[in-house]
């Protein structure tokens, strides 16, 4: 047989493997109304606008948000931005002063000199619901509500008195608005009543006319204007609009109800106000108003499957006829369903980052974009010490760069009122943040002992830009974009790094370790980052020339510490000082920044580090079966990641186990411990499944290095690798059957894969032999833009 037909036929089973069962596998479905919106319900967006289906028989009420809608900022009394009246130079010279001469202070002390009560921060709000009462009585039997993350479509389907309703839901992107259709499987019986709530933080007129529903305000506190319209079309029977600003539809075959929001908030420091948003919501409704039904779902469908079918995934389960409660509930119990599962969580992540992060929209937030509350957990803000940039770890290896733009816009947008924090908390050039921060360039500090002081997030959220272009290799946006960003947090550290006495290295002072022990001086975390970005900022100036710049890096990370030093029980130490406790379970693990999601520790180049990192992880209690510190969602999601790079495929997986045993919801929203829901645990498992099959930091493109013995046998299609490739791969018993490496830039690449250790055959699309360089596991191939390279071990 012709190595060009062997390669088109490796190409088909690859496909065929990954996408074999992909209808029932990427669904979710229940046989009865949400019991509740937090752990039932079922969410839709369209990166800018949220909802809720609950799917309720007599009245179905859609809980739905606009990410703009914010209390607090501007307009609200006494908003400051974070930023002290006075310059805190002086004192934080002092708290340097006192860390050099006593190595530690108390949580507590360092927030009462540098700390600062935040004023008219604000909450992420729920826009409303959207009520459809019906006319119908009756008990209905054979009830579904399902949501189908292939399309991101949700349905609601009962029969009742013998006639079969039907309701259908969707966000579109590419219409910008919610649109929900009701059906029954006889002419005349659709009858209902549509209308809008909204909580009563906020002044509010409800009108109705020609169908159409406004409701129109401003927030009490702030003054953002909002506006949500909603038009009703019926065929058939009747529609009145109502005095009280309702909808009725009586006796039609089938009925259209569209939703659109919006506020007038503008992302432009320091105002952050724009336009009136009532030409804008009556623009959208009546684009989509006279759109038919079918038109309106067919481009939502070809936009929201163009993202999601890039990559497929099988790990040899079978989905079983079970509700996904009862399938979550069973999970441990029957190997098949668990595969199936965890199949569907995986493609429930990158699901629910297109939902809620498309161009346009401001970034995913602690919950996405859904938020049911006016007073959320945690302000439903952007915290910078892991959960936003965890946010986007599956954006780029799961084949959605496209998400991304919306974390960059907002970054972009942070970048000016960064700068007065630097200037006013700091005393230095360039720009940072520090713990959280909103809508409202919040660069600032807060209060709170245990988490206000994190002056390298900043540092953190530059990093993923230049991962971003380790993926595309898009000099534009190097130049452009990233490298601004990276040099201006880098200029801070230039300036605020202090020698420490103790060894005459560059330190962070004060530093402190999220969220538990003493500030001290060089906490591992902090130099971590700091170093990670010094690093990244030196390479990316000499691509692009600047070598004052790079020669200015270079100098500093010769005296910078690195946070990377093994403890006396063989830890990595958490600080310079031995005060890591071997029976500490916190949840953050952040010392171990360097393994994950940084690149200064691998098994493969610096075996010592690596095995201190296990140490340390397996003293912070990552297998703990108890809901405390260590069983958030999140944690497990990140340490998931970690036991990946480490290539402990099976610890991985144990911590997948136990994030889908305790963590995840009937709904499959991972929640912090209880509730509240808390997605960064959601995109960060994701990512940690990605971690598991394919690896490409630090130069090297590496096949199956953390495969399970759960997944023995399996196929992926379309992961990304840094360098800019797409990666298809099969494995049976544990092993690689096959991989394929499509380029998308010119090019040498490292690729480690146990393929190589035995028979191979490796050929380009046209069945042409290759040229390996190398031996043993690690081989170097010269790959060309738009071509294919596949691998067959025999």
């Amino acid at each position: 047989m012709r190595l060009r037909t062997v390669a088109v036929l490796i190409l088909a089973a690859i496909a065929t493997s990954a996408t074999a069962g992909a209808g029932e596998a990427l669904s979710l479905w229940y046989d009865k109304p949400a019991a509740d919106w937090e752990h039932y319900g079922l969410p839709i967006g369209n990166g800018a606008m949220g909802a809720v289906i609950s799917g309720g028989v007599v009245s179905d009420d859609i809980q739905f948000n606009e990410k703009t809608l914010w209390t607090g900022g501007p307009g609200a009394p006494g908003y400051d931005f974070g930023l002290p009246p006075q310059s805190l130079k002086p004192k934080l010279a002092e708290v340097q002063a006192r860390l050099a001469k006593d190595l530690q202070a108390k949580p507590e002390d360092i927030a009462a000199q540098l700390g600062h009560q935040t004023v008219a921060y604000g909450d992420y709000q729920t826009f409303g619901d959207l009520v459809l009462t019906f006319d119908r009585s009756g008990t209905p039997d054979t009830y579904r509500r399902a949501l189908d993350i292939g399309q991101a479509v949700a349905r609601t389907s009962y029969q009742v008195n013998g006639v079969r309703y039907s309701r259908a839901y969707f966000a579109s992107y590419p219409a910008h608005v919610i649109v929900i259709r009701l059906t029954a499987s006889q002419p005349g019986k659709i009858g209902f009543t549509a209308k809008l709530t909204a909580p009563a933080n906020r002044s509010a007129i409800r009108t109705a006319s020609a169908g159409r529903i406004s409701e129109r305000g401003a927030l009490n506190d702030n003054g953002l204007k909002y506006e949500a319209g909603v038009q009703v079309i019926a065929t058939g029977g009747s529609r009145i609009d109502n005095a009280d600003g309702s909808v009725t539809v009586k006796g039609a075959d089938s009925a259209v109800v569209i939703l659109a929001a919006g506020t007038n908030y503008l992302n432009h420091y320091p105002d952050y106000r724009g336009p009136d948003p009532h030409e804008g919501i009556a623009a959208r409704l009546d684009a989509a108003a006279k759109k038919p039904y079918a038109a309106l779902l067919k481009e939502h469908v070809a936009d929201h499957s163009r993202l999601m079918g890039r990559v497929a995934l099988d790990l040899g389960g079978k989905m079983p006829n079970l509700p996904t409660d009862a399938l979550v509930k069973g999970y441990g119990k029957d190997a098949a369903a668990d595969r199936a599962l965890e199949t569907l969580f995986f493609q429930y992540g990158r699901y629910l980052l297109i939902a809620s992060s498309r161009a346009g929209s401001l970034p995913a937030n602690l919950q996405g974009v859904w938020n049911a509350s006016t007073t959320p957990p945690w302000n439903d803000d952007y915290h910078v010490n892991i959960n936003l940039q965890m946010n986007y770890w599956l954006a780029d290896v799961t084949g959605l760069p496209e998400t991304l733009e919306p974390f960059h816009a907002f970054v972009d947008g942070l970048v000016e009122p960064g700068r007065a924090s630097a200037e006013r908390i700091m005393g230095t050039k360039g720009w940072t943040l520090f713990l959280n921060t909103n809508i409202w360039g919040y660069t600032g500090v807060i209060a709170w002992p245990t988490a206000f002081w994190q002056p390298e997030a900043g540092a953190w959220l530059a990093s993923q830009y230049y991962d971003h272009y380790r993926f595309t290799r898009d000099r534009a946006f190097l130049e452009r974009r990233a490298y601004p960003v990276m040099k201006g947090a880098a200029d801070v550290w230039l300036e605020a790094l202090v020698t420490d006495p103790r060894d005459g290295k560059l330190v962070v002072s004060p530093s402190y370790s999220p969220e538990h022990g003493p500030f001290s001086a060089g906490a591992a975390m902090s130099q971590q980052i700091v170093y990670g970005l010094f690093s990244e900022t030196a390479e990316a100036a000499r691509i692009l020339g600047d070598g004052a710049t790079a020669e200015k890096l270079d100098a500093a990370l010769k005296k910078l510490d690195p946070g990377l030093a093994v403890g006396k029980w063989g830890q990595l130490r958490e600080w310079k000082e031995e005060w890591d406790d071997p029976k500490d379970e916190h949840r953050h693990t952040s010392h171990l920044y360097a393994l994950h999601p940084g690149m200064q520790i691998s098994p493969l180049t610096t075996p010592v580090l690596a095995e201190a990192a296990k140490v340390s992880l397996r003293a912070r209690g990552d297998s703990t079966t108890s809901h405390g510190e260590a069983g958030t969602g999140w944690s497990k999601a990140w340490k998931m990641n970690f036991w990946a790079r480490l290539y402990d495929g099976d610890h991985a997986h144990l911590l997948l186990s136990q994030l889908l045993k305790e963590n995840a919801m009937a709904n499959l929203w991972d929640q912090y411990v209880g509730p509240p829901f808390q997605i960064d645990g959601n995109f960060g498992a994701t990512a940690g499944i990605a971690e598991m099959l394919l690896q490409s930091h630090g130069g090297i493109i590496d096949i199956l290095p953390a495969l399970p013995k759960a997944w023995s046998n399996g196929a992926v299609r379309g992961l990304r690798a840094r360098g800019g490739l797409i990666v298809d791969m099969t494995w049976r018993n544990g092993r690689v059957r096959n991989f394929t490496l499509i380029a998308q830039r010119d090019g040498a690449v490292k690729v480690r894969s146990g393929a190589f250790a035995g028979h191979f055959k490796a050929v380009d699309t046209k069945g042409r032999a290759l040229n390996l360089v190398g031996e043993g596991e690690v081989r170097t191939l010269s790959l060309k833009a738009g071509e294919r390279y596949l691998v067959t071990a025999f």
